[in-house]
């Protein structure tokens, strides 16, 4: 591996440009191999679920330099995505917060650009690799090594200015730079367990250890090969893709600062589970594409949300319920029956 570049880099010039490209938060952390047991040992306890991507080139996921010849510097940034439900609300919408407007990943690539150009411009000869939640890159590991928080026991990173309410992008560097972190920030959780009680399925099954089979965020977005276990089913009341419980109970989050206009939540964080269950493909293309809703797919999220409708016995869904049940989609129709069978119990 190459040795990168002999430049060293002042934090304060780079945290400038950070913040002038949109980021929140910017910190370094030395661009040194991460220990292999967490990840391995997660891997192999079957942790990962169907999650394919996970098992694959954890050399890089464990070894930036494998990414980028030569780094020397990891680069951590977060943005802030907290919007508040809408005083007019009558129940919070059955989507995770970071869902409900523009997808995150589109606004992170437009900052790492902007944050790259800017860099390039200073230091021309500076090579980079840089991801935004779709690498091989490990990115809540690089922000607690980079200072800008300390992964909670429910597994989230959590930052002193913005809670857990922050999305990530990570940047490696061949040159070095003068202010690096020793280390994560001290952790804050102390002996509190308001997450891992919160938690209805039991997924973080150890301090700071998510068991993706069992969490709710996994099942409702990734899991689009089989339906959701049944035992698993009846705590997704208000779920329809993701899941904040661990994080809205934190008191970590109690006085969340708002994000900004590009997290704004769009019209589709009105919609009630009934409304998810009934859209149509029209109603669908008009309010689901460019959000992190696209994941889960027309009949992921119509699948969700009828499941959603069967946890809360609402009889009042009877009606479109009745409608999925003869859906040409065989997980959102059997959804539908559970629902069904669920309200007349």
């Amino acid at each position: 591996m190459g040795g990168g570049v002999d430049l060293t880099l002042p934090a304060g010039e780079l945290r400038a440009l950070a913040l002038a490209a949109g980021f929140d938060l910017c910190g370094f952390a030395r661009a040194e191999p991460i220990p292999p047991e967490a990840l391995v040992s997660w891997l192999e306890a079957g942790m990962g679920a169907d999650m394919d991507w996970m098992r694959e080139r954890v050399a890089e996921r464990l070894d930036v330099r494998r990414l980028l010849p030569g780094a020397r510097t990891v680069v951590s940034f977060a943005c802030n995505y907290f919007h508040p439900d809408p005083p007019s609300a009558s129940a919070p919408a059955p989507l995770a917060r970071y869902a409900r407007g523009r997808d995150y990943h589109y606004t992170m690539q437009d900052r790492l650009r902007a944050f790259r150009r800017a860099l390039e411009a200073r230091w021309p000869e500076v090579e980079s690799f840089a991801t935004a939640d779709t690498g091989p890159m490990m990115e809540k590991v690089w922000a607690a090594r980079a200072g800008l928080g300390a992964v909670a026991k429910n597994g989230c990173l959590v930052t002193e200015r913005f809670g857990s309410y922050v999305v990530l992008a990570t940047m490696a560097l061949d040159a070095a730079v003068d202010a690096c972190a020793d280390g994560p920030a001290p952790d804050r959780c102390g002996s509190c367990t308001l997450c891992l009680s919160a938690c209805p399925t039991g997924a973080i099954v150890e301090d700071r250890r998510v068991d993706s089979r069992l969490c709710l965020s996994y099942q409702t977005i990734e899991n689009r090969r089989a339906p959701v276990p049944e035992p698993l089913r009846r705590a997704m009341r208000d779920i329809a893709f993701g899941c904040d419980l661990c994080q809205d109970i934190c008191p970590l989050n109690g006085a969340p600062l708002q994000g900004g206009e590009r997290f704004l939540p769009r019209a589709v964080a009105q919609l009630s589970a009934r409304d998810l269950a009934a859209l149509t493909p029209e109603q669908y293309r008009q309010l689901v594409p460019g959000t992190a809703l696209a994941r889960a797919r027309y009949d992921g999220l119509r699948r969700n949300a009828a499941y959603a409708l069967g946890a809360a016995r609402d009889a009042g869904a009877r009606e479109v319920l009745e409608r999925l049940a003869g859906d040409v989609s065989v997980q959102v129709a059997d959804a539908a029956r559970w629902a069904l069978a669920r309200i007349g119990a």
